[in-house]
């Protein structure tokens, strides 16, 4: 099994689930979405599994930046591309186990995925 943290290196609650992992010794990869992007289906999938509101922080800056327009129609169906090119809309981190996904940091809910 593959786990994946998915965010950005600068982002302190990225940090802190990084050092989380570190201390339990639990081996991952991480994925910075700056650097090595996302794909259409990897936004597919997790949309389909976390659903829109859980996957996409609102609260961003990026996401105070986008045009009305875009936000005015921002569903299931035209959020992959904005998010495709606007990562930073994702809710940080995300966790793959690849057996579920989870956005955000708490080390109770990390200590109950690894437990």
């Amino acid at each position: 099994m593959t786990i994946t943290l998915y965010g950005i290196k600068n982002c302190d609650t990225v940090k802190k689930a990084r050092d989380w992992l570190a201390t339990q010794k639990i081996d991952y990869r991480f994925h910075d979405f700056r650097v090595d992007g996302l794909t259409e289906n990897q936004v597919k999938e997790w949309i389909n599994t976390l659903g829109l509101d859980t996957l996409v922080n609102k609260r961003s800056t990026t996401w105070k930046e986008l045009d009305e327009a875009t936000k005015s129609v921002f569903d299931a169906q035209t959020a992959v591309a904005v998010i495709v090119n606007n990562p930073t809309l994702i809710k940080r981190p995300l966790l793959d186990t690849g057996k579920q996904q989870q956005v955000g940091f708490k080390a109770a809910d990390y200590a109950r995925v690894f437990g």
